[in-house]
């Protein structure tokens, strides 16, 4: 796929991307080297990793981090239950001493999302999802998959992929990542979307939605993620959410009240509704909705 084709295809899949975002995806899938994403929560990291499986129409493999991840939970188990079973069936028919190649063979292997990207028979798009919240020591457990494509298993030895994995890799930046991390990856930042930029992701996946008010909705989200008292800033998804909500009560422009009281798809706490309520409230949102009056012009909305 060349880098004109992949900027097409993010745009027919709906994921709106600048130039620099689209040619750090290209140059992975070109070296295929693992991709990095940092961001906030919220700004589409989770999503590069689904639309690229959608646009390589191949398997999504999925691991989400978290404290406390082992090996066990992301590359494989073994059955013991069916182990177990074996040997227990094993003496009742009276068929011998079992041996050990026979139990730790590939019938009694677990298969985890790690392992299952390389053994998949074709390539895959593995999606390691907020890598900065697992330990140090799974970071560390990451860089042989990472280097090599391979992993190891004592009873089985050593397992090279079948096919190289696309991996993406998303951290919302909690802590630092290993600088041995870093280096077997190429890196990219995403920042929530400008207010133009937004418009285009909001009239790319909500259909039927007016030109006013996915401007007008663009300018109160980015108004509200100015907002440093805010424990957490409306992600582009709830962005979407909030949208198709207003389209399904019909509206076609926003006020005051209309945000007011449809805020809590996009604000889900007490406090940062708080925050709302003494730094905007229905006042402040009427003054967004007249600045962005001019704004009709980037949208067609004039």
């Amino acid at each position: 796929m060349s880098l004109p084709d992949l900027r097409k295809s993010f745009d027919r899949a709906g994921y709106i991307c600048d130039e620099v975002t689209s040619l750090t995806v290209y140059l992975a899938l070109e070296l295929q080297k693992p991709l990095l994403i940092e961001g906030a929560p919220g700004v589409g990291k989770t999503e590069m990793g689904k639309v690229l499986a959608e646009l390589l129409d191949t398997d999504l493999i999925r691991l989400q981090c978290y404290e406390g991840l082992d090996e066990t939970k992301a590359l494989y188990e073994w059955n013991y239950q069916r182990q177990l079973l074996r040997i227990q069936m094993d003496r009742e028919l009276g068929e011998g001493k079992i041996s050990e190649e026979d139990l730790f063979s590939d019938r009694y292997l677990l298969e985890r999302p790690l392992l299952k990207a390389i053994r998949s028979e074709k390539r895959s798009v593995l999606l390691i999802d907020e890598v900065d919240k697992c330990d140090p020591e799974f970071e560390a457990f990451l860089f042989e998959v990472l280097s090599d494509f391979q992993v190891s298993i004592p009873e089985l030895g050593t397992i090279p992929a079948r096919n190289i994995p696309v991996v993406v890799l998303t951290s919302n930046n909690e802590r630092e990542l290993s600088d041995g991390l870093k280096r077997r990856c190429i890196y990219l930042y995403l920042e929530f979307p400008e207010v133009e930029k937004e418009v285009r992701i909001i009239k790319a996946k909500v259909p039927g939605v007016a030109d006013r008010l996915a401007w007008e909705t663009a300018r109160v989200i980015s108004r509200l993620r100015q907002q440093s008292e805010l424990r957490k800033k409306p992600s582009i998804a709830e962005t979407l959410d909030w949208v198709t909500a207003l389209v399904s009560l019909n509206r076609t422009r926003l006020d005051g009240r209309t945000v007011s009281e449809t805020l809590n798809l996009v604000l889900k706490n007490h406090a940062d509704r708080q925050v709302f309520d003494l730094q905007l409230g229905e006042r402040g949102v009427e003054e967004i909705l007249k600045e962005s009056g001019g704004g009709g012009d980037i949208c067609g909305c004039r």
